[in-house]
């Protein structure tokens, strides 16, 4: 199932970190096709260990050994009745994460995520060079990022198992508003700035060994994959977009002057 998830680019980072301590899981036997089985290799050799310790154990049934297996087998029944609630937790549409059922706290829910949103919405950023943002012939031009879409034609990309974090930020401050995500505004105050560290981070500045914009916005899109042999991917699109309305409206360094002072943010300086 991780390796699933690992080749559909969800959470690679955290499939490899549950696939390595999953590893410890498997007996020997499981594992030993990894492992050259010739006469005196490290397989063989555990091999005749084991057998040898087969051989010297001798189990015996005794009143300390029937009084284990009781409390292993009440333990067992305990922990499956207390499962109920996590079962049935896990087949509901409203899943609840991160939580316990029962106050001995034996068993519990825990995920990054109870369920998945079936649109996805995203929010592009965009700057232009046109003293009037409200002007009909302002040119809007797109930042790319690395990885989360944008532009139509790029194809989805498979980054596992590293981790683009400011793209993974993007991706839920769609689900809200720049009010719930004001680091946001403070990424279009970096923009107007061309400031070269935020930069770095992305895949496309449009303003590159040019002056910084004067106007950066964020607009709101929904985004779904194009249907395959259909016009869209015939012209080479992976995407399909449709606008959602405005993110945050046409900022400008100035505008942002108190804005960053009242939560004593560093004012950027245009480079």
């Amino acid at each position: 199932m991780q390796v699933v998830l690992i080749v559909s680019g969800n959470l690679s980072f955290l499939n490899w970190l549950t696939i390595v301590p999953s590893v410890a899981c498997f007996d020997d036997a499981t594992l030993g096709f990894l492992f050259p089985s010739g006469p005196g290799s490290l397989k063989d050799q555990v091999l005749k260990m084991q057998k040898e310790g087969a051989r010297e154990a001798r189990p015996t049934l005794n009143y300390g050994c029937m009084m284990r297996q009781a409390a292993n087998l009440a333990l067992g029944v305990l922990v499956a009745w207390l499962s109920i609630p996590v079962v049935l937790n896990l087949l509901s549409p409203k899943q609840v994460m991160n939580s316990s059922f029962n106050p001995l706290r034996i068993v519990n829910t825990y995920g990054a995520f109870g369920s998945i949103t079936k649109e996805r919405t995203e929010v592009l950023l965009q700057g232009t060079a046109s003293p009037n943002a409200s002007a009909p012939d302002a040119v809007w031009e797109d930042y790319e990022f690395k990885c989360k879409p944008g532009d139509l034609r790029r194809r989805p990309c498979l980054i596992s198992p590293y981790h683009h974090r400011l793209d993974w930020l993007m991706w839920f401050a769609a689900f809200q508003t720049y009010e719930h995500n004001e680091w946001v505004i403070h990424l279009a105050g970096r923009l107007l700035a061309n400031d070269a560290e935020v930069l770095s981070l992305l895949a496309l500045n449009p303003f590159a060994d040019r002056a910084p914009p004067r106007w950066v916005r964020g607009e709101h899109y929904r985004y779904k994959f194009s249907r395959p042999g259909g016009l869209h991917a015939a012209d080479g699109k992976w995407w399909i977009r449709k606008r959602i309305g405005p993110y945050f409206p046409p900022l400008s360094l100035r505008d942002l002057r108190g804005y960053f002072r009242s939560r004593e943010w560093p004012y950027p300086e245009p480079e």
